[in-house]
């Protein structure tokens, strides 16, 4: 049974960090490229970044996350992170976890390209 569990959300103030972290089950994350993806209220979801099955190949990042977000993995805890600092309000939404049935990332990360998810983790950035 495949699962992956995201959490390390909550609420900060703009300037602030999160680490976001994805347990993952059921499979070994091995083979797997790994992505984060958010999802504001009215706005179709996002990929924010991705990294490789190795984690020593291609990654990618959204422009407006380039320099403050650094995504990682650890393929013998199953873990995959996303360390968020200097977040703004617009990086308000929900974050997912996501499995991509190859072993690098693309030029960028779109939905279509990964086959399995997490329920997601809240960030809210306020104040």
């Amino acid at each position: 049974q495949l699962q992956l569990v995201e959490s390390g959300g909550g609420l900060v103030q703009p300037g602030g960090s999160l680490r976001l972290s994805c347990a993952a089950s059921g499979f070994t994350l091995d083979y797997f490229a790994m992505g984060w993806f958010r999802q504001a209220p009215g706005k179709e979801r996002e990929g924010v970044s991705c990294i490789s099955s190795s984690g020593d190949g291609s990654t990618y990042y959204l422009d407006s996350v380039k320099g403050r977000f650094t995504i990682s993995r650890d393929n013998a805890k199953k873990m995959v992170y996303l360390q968020m600092n200097s977040l703004k309000p617009e990086d308000t939404a929900v974050y997912y976890c996501a499995a991509r049935g190859f072993d690098y990332c693309s030029a960028d990360a779109r939905v279509s390209y990964f086959g399995a998810w997490g329920q997601g983790t809240q960030v809210t950035v306020s104040s």
